[in-house]
This record gives structure tokens, C-alpha cells and sequence, in this order.
């Protein structure tokens, strides 16, 4: 992953402060992160945390990413993630999250202007919607369906679905630079 740490935390405060937070669990969370990286390649031919996607039964996770929320819901005190959020059990096996503060114009500027409107569009696409949503939207999009369970998923799968504006060499490049 080549995101540096302060834009993650941007990135988990903009899907904190822009999403209804009674459905923001760590599944969503997750697939919110899939669907900014992959809707960025497939605008723009490049992700926006350059993570490592894995097939999951419940959907694409990113990998680096999931490590660093598991750390923050198991030790929050001695997580890289402990001034930015906070987890909490919301019943029926749901752990939320919650920004400690939220999303400002200083933590815009850590965003290019594709990836800001990419995180908003994903954010109004997703942001009312529950887990089983997202879920289901992203079992539909081929990254995920042309892989297999525990399987790596590259970016270069976006150009197999029909709303892809680039070309596999285009995102081959971006993400081997």
C-alpha cells in the first residue's frame, strides 16, 4: 500500500462524517474503501490507496487496510489509528465506527480532485445505505466475481466491467509505477 498514513485517516473521517454511521460497521467499511480504489481505476486508471484487494465471502477487502482496522477494534490505545477513530460493539455482531472528529477542508487538501469527488460520489452512492447493500453492489462487479475465494484481486479486473473508461495497459502502468 502507498498511502501515506494522514490520507487514511482522511479517507476513514470523510466515510465517518459522510455516511450514516448506524450502518457504518467493518464490512462496509471495507467494501466503501473497495469501491473508492476500483471507481478511481476505473475513471481514472488508478486506485487511491494502491492496497491489496482479497476475495471474501462477504466481498472485496482491502488487505493493509482491514490489518490496521482489526488492530484499532482489538488495542485502540496502541493503534496508528487511536487519535483519528473509535470502535464500538453495535449489536448482532456489528462493530461501528465512529471519526473522533469530523472531516475538514485541511484534510481535502490530502485528496486530488478526482479522488475528492470519486470519495463523494462513493459516499452519496453508499452513505444511507446498510451493509447487505454494499455487499450485494459489490457481488455484482466483476474484480469480485472473476476471482476466487482468499484470492488476490488486481485492479486490471476493472476493465471487465462496462462502466470502465480505461484500459488494462492504462491501469497496469499506474499501478506497477
Amino acid at each position: 500500500m502507498r498511502l501515506p498514513l494522514a490520507k487514511l485517516k482522511a479517507i476513514l473521517r470523510y466515510f465517518g462524517t459522510y455516511t450514516d454511521q448506524r450502518f457504518l460497521g467493518k464490512t462496509k467499511l471495507m467494501k466503501l474503501f473497495y469501491f473508492l480504489d476500483f471507481t478511481h481505476v476505473k475513471k481514472h486508471g488508478c486506485p487511491v490507496t494502491y492496497d491489496q484487494y482479497v476475495n471474501l465471502e462477504h466481498g472485496p477487502i482491502p488487505s493493509t487496510i482491514l490489518n490496521l482496522v482489526n488492530g484499532a477494534i482489538e488495542d485502540i490505545d496502541n493503534s496508528i489509528l487511536s487519535d483519528t477513530v473509535t470502535f464500538e460493539e453495535a449489536g448482532l455482531g456489528m462493530i461501528r465506527m465512529r471519526p473522533l472528529r469530523d472531516f475538514t477542508d485541511k484534510d481535502k487538501d490530502y485528496f486530488t480532485p478526482t479522488e475528492f469527488q470519486v470519495l463523494e460520489s462513493v459516499c452519496r452512492r453508499f452513505g444511507d445505505k446498510n451493509t447487505k447493500f454494499i455487499e450485494d453492489a459489490s457481488h455484482k462487479e466483476a474484480p469480485w466475481k472473476t476471482t476466487g475465494l482468499l484470492d488476490n484481486i488486481p485492479y486490471t479486473r476493472a476493465v471487465l466491467d462496462s462502466d470502465c473508461l480505461v484500459d488494462e495497459d492504462e491501469i497496469k502502468m499506474a499501478v506497477e509505477l
